[in-house]
């Protein structure tokens, strides 16, 4: 317990940044993004979603370039990416629920609960997740370019009465593959990071 409070102490040092405040903002967007799309203003609530992805684009830059890098950013982007993550999902598969294709947004959600349960193991036991590898990074941004190009112009999507233009169904299939590929292979890339701190921290409890 004695660890896990000290680990709360560290992620709350030097909390208040302009990377984090993006963090919580795109946090704050999440609920406004699902209302609108659900009530069928979906141009507003893709519009929406596109700046919260915008802002996952900058914290990190921003972080480093003025040295406001902090334990918390670490842990809240990706807490903040999952979020948005599984918003998208839901309201796509909410769009596409007659089509087989909902099977395949349902795996990105399994991806992030496995991902939320792993971190939640890892603090009960005074320890931080491990950090967002490269193909982590991929795959986010794969996600997020996928995924908003489907609310756009998949099945009423936002701008298809503008443009006239509609994702053919096995278009969207390719992209949502593609992204399923890299969230995948993301997934797999945290594993054994994940073990190695499990069997460090078993280590160290047996040295005692």
């Amino acid at each position: 317990m004695s660890n896990l409070k000290s680990n709360v102490k560290d992620l709350l040092e030097g909390w208040n940044t302009i990377p984090n405040w993006l963090s919580f903002i795109r946090i704050a967007l999440i609920p406004v993004f699902m209302v609108l799309f659900l009530k069928g203003y979906v141009l507003p609530a893709v519009i929406i979603m596109a700046l919260a992805a915008l802002t996952d684009l900058f914290d990190g830059k921003i972080a480093r370039k003025f040295n406001q890098v902090s334990n918390l950013g670490k842990l809240l982007d990706p807490i903040a990416d999952k979020l948005s993550q599984m918003a998208i999902v839901i309201v796509l598969i909410v769009t596409y629920w007659d089509n087989a294709i909902k099977y395949l947004f349902m795996f990105f959600i399994a991806k992030e609960v496995i991902m939320i349960i792993g971190g939640v193991i890892l603090l009960s036991l005074g320890m931080r997740p491990t950090a967002a590898e490269i193909w982590g990074k991929v795959a986010t941004n794969v996600f997020y370019i996928g995924m908003i190009f489907i609310l756009a112009f998949g099945q009423n999507g936002a701008l298809c009465d503008v443009t006239g233009f509609t994702l053919p169904n096995t278009v969207t299939w390719i992209l949502v593959s593609i992204s399923a590929v890299c969230t995948l292979i993301s997934l797999l890339g945290y594993a054994p990071g994940f073990v190695r701190q499990l069997k460090e921290n078993k280590k160290a409890k047996g040295s005692k």
